[in-house]
């Protein structure tokens, strides 16, 4: 892991874009408010041809679109669903991405009495952070590189187990993978605060705020490509990352220090659940923007 400290960055504006659901597709397009980006959840738009890919190719006309998935399932032992991957491919191939995202998880795995058979979980589940854990995702990675022809930006997981003996910390498997196969880091700031603030619901003595920053002050600067900010759900004995509410003080607080460390890297502003108007996502955007020029300008100084 490299020491702890600021990254020049090389500009002084932080990208930031939202992500572009479907009760704001309309709007969006109407208004054309200035973003930088637009996100999209690849597997929405997989069936060729269409409304929502007629929609897509419109948003694509205005801004750069990133394409995030959940699909991929890169932590898997059994390997990428080709089928999947052939579909993500031909999306690739027509919109052009400014990047391709997926999560550190899997969701797919095979049965012990039908090997050939392979089940599909309805979460995102953690991987082990063990070293056959990282050949199993390296293995993927480079797989759905390959087949893209390009890197992918890989995202940590808010995750509510933990797994047994694991071998490496989560910035540590992250750093590896992205060494050993190219790909880039999509740095999740409100999984992190979610994990440290469930951390310390089941005990830990380390304070949220410095655990998060601990974990930023590890991760390897040249790798990221994305950050993104979103809210989440305190429900008093379990936090949950909904992305249904204001991004919080604190996380601001985190994606200033990852900006610091990070440099002025892409922003997303996720709202999946209980959509607001677009007007408010935009809000959260110059919010974003007034952060990263404050925390900039002060590692320029």
């Amino acid at each position: 892991m490299t020491a702890a400290g600021p990254l020049l960055p090389t500009c002084q504006v932080a990208p930031v874009g939202i992500g572009w659901r479907h009760p704001h597709h309309a709007e969006l397009l109407q208004r054309q408010p200035a973003l930088d980006f637009i996100e999209v959840h690849s597997e929405n738009f997989f069936a060729p041809g269409g409304a929502a890919r007629a929609v897509l190719r419109q948003g694509r006309e205005h801004y750069p679109v990133s394409l995030h998935g959940v699909g991929l399932s890169l932590g898997s032992a059994t390997g990428i669903d080709e089928a999947h991957l052939d579909q993500l491919a031909a999306l690739v191939a027509e919109i052009e991405p400014v990047r391709v995202s997926d999560h550190a998880s899997f969701a797919r795995g095979g049965l012990s009495f039908q090997p050939a058979s392979a089940v599909h979980a309805s979460d995102l589940l953690p991987t082990p952070f063990t070293r056959a854990a990282l050949d199993a995702m390296r293995a993927n990675v480079q797989r759905v590189q390959d087949r893209l022809r390009r890197p992918i930006a890989v995202e940590n997981l808010s995750a509510y187990v933990r797994w047994r003996g694991n071998e490496l910390d989560e910035p540590g498997f992250l750093n590896l993978l992205a060494r050993r196969t190219g790909c880039q880091l999509l740095v999740d700031v409100n999984n992190l605060f979610v994990n440290a603030l469930n951390d310390r619901l089941q005990g830990s003595l380390q304070d949220p705020l410095s655990a998060c920053r601990d974990w930023l002050d590890a991760i390897e600067p040249p790798a990221v490509a994305e950050l993104h900010l979103a809210g989440h759900l305190d429900c008093g004995d379990i936090v949950i990352d909904d992305h249904g509410s204001r991004v919080v003080p604190a996380v601001w607080s985190l994606y200033r220090h990852a900006l610091s460390r990070f440099g002025a890297v892409p922003t997303l502003i996720e709202w999946d659940t209980d959509l607001p108007g677009l007007q408010l996502l935009l809000d959260e955007a110059a919010m974003a923007r007034d952060h990263a020029g404050h925390a900039l300008e002060t590692v320029a100084a």
